[in-house]
């Protein structure tokens, strides 16, 4: 009798002692949205409580460790430096939806890739517009990243040449559109107060044969191409030949308001998202190299492209990059 008294007497001491922590375990899941992590140093349970006057977004998920604190953070800057008000509106528009993918979004995209200093801002901006440009199917995305490359320094008329560009890659459909999509930010940018750089204009070409003019511009980027692309169409598909030299390259590539460098990042950009041209996207790393891209800067865009492309993509434009890089030892 007295041993069952005891034992009663202890269970209720214990339930005493226990309702504080009971209490506060559930204050702190109220408090932080029932989200608990391990403290670092004395490994007590404690609540990530959300700070309300955050720069952050105040639905991001409790930070484990360092390591991800500083992901996260990073990606936040880098979100902000890039996309600006554009970017935050992407994630905010998560918070109800998929918290977790704004997350993802901050700390993989932003925190992982975009702080990665192997290629300038300006570039890897330029290489996300050719992408989805390219890609045809992101239009809030491309919005997005036509405000970031603004943001980063490129000026509107080499926005204009990249899309002008990726007529000869993705059709006249996907250039129209982003034309487009370029011509609605500029709108809301003007309203905004934001005066952006025009940029310098195309000079304007006087060379009366288009195909020599194109056979010049493709030899700059590599000196036995013309040959190659005679020996396969001149006789199976003149016509075709033809239009490459004097569209893509006469009239394109001869436009002097682009960079060499800027343009091959772009159609390697652009090549790498679209996934069906792997022998054309093989010819422009190889150009890429001649001009004067790094292989650390061709990489990053591989990289880059993971996050708007795929992985698959991203593996696949690696590997071509990978055979390019051992048939230029060999030679």
């Amino acid at each position: 009798m007295c041993f069952k008294h005891a034992v009663i007497l202890t269970v209720y001491f214990i339930g005493i002692a226990l309702a504080p922590s009971v209490q506060a375990i559930n204050e702190i899941n109220i408090n932080t949205d029932g989200r608990l992590s391990m403290h670092p140093f004395n490994h007590q349970i404690k609540g990530e409580k959300i700070m309300q006057k955050s720069t952050l977004p105040d639905f991001s998920r409790p930070v484990k460790s360092e390591m991800q604190l500083s992901r996260y953070e990073r990606g936040w800057e880098k979100l902000k430096e890039i996309d600006g008000e554009a970017g935050e509106k992407v994630i905010q528009s998560l918070k109800d939806v998929s918290p977790d993918l704004g997350t993802y979004i901050i700390e993989y995209a932003f925190g992982d890739v975009y702080s990665r200093t192997g290629l300038d801002l300006k570039s890897k901006e330029i290489a996300v517009v050719a992408a989805l440009t390219a890609m045809g199917n992101a239009q809030p995305q491309l919005k997005v990243h036509i405000n970031g490359a603004l943001n980063t320094g490129t000026s509107i008329n080499e926005l204009k040449e990249v899309i002008l560009q990726l007529s000869g890659y993705s059709g006249f459909p996907s250039s129209i559109n982003a034309m487009n999509i370029l011509k609605d930010v500029l709108v809301e940018r003007k309203k905004q107060g934001i005066h952006d750089e025009i940029g310098k204009t195309a000079s304007k070409i006087n060379h009366v044969d288009r195909l020599k003019l194109g056979e010049d511009e493709l030899s700059q980027l590599d000196s036995q191409q013309v040959d190659r692309l005679k020996t396969a169409y001149a006789e199976f598909s003149p016509e075709l030949l033809k239009f490459i030299l004097e569209y893509g390259y006469a009239d394109i590539y001869a436009r002097d308001n682009l960079s060499k460098q800027y343009r091959q990042i772009a159609t390697i950009a652009a090549l790498t998202a679209l996934g069906t041209a792997q022998p054309q996207l093989k010819f422009h790393i190889h150009a890429g190299l001649n001009i004067g891209l790094s292989e650390t800067e061709i990489k990053e865009i591989m990289l880059l492209m993971s996050v708007y492309s795929g992985f698959p993509s991203a593996i696949n434009g690696t590997n071509v990059l990978k055979q390019v890089l051992a048939e230029r030892i060999k030679n």
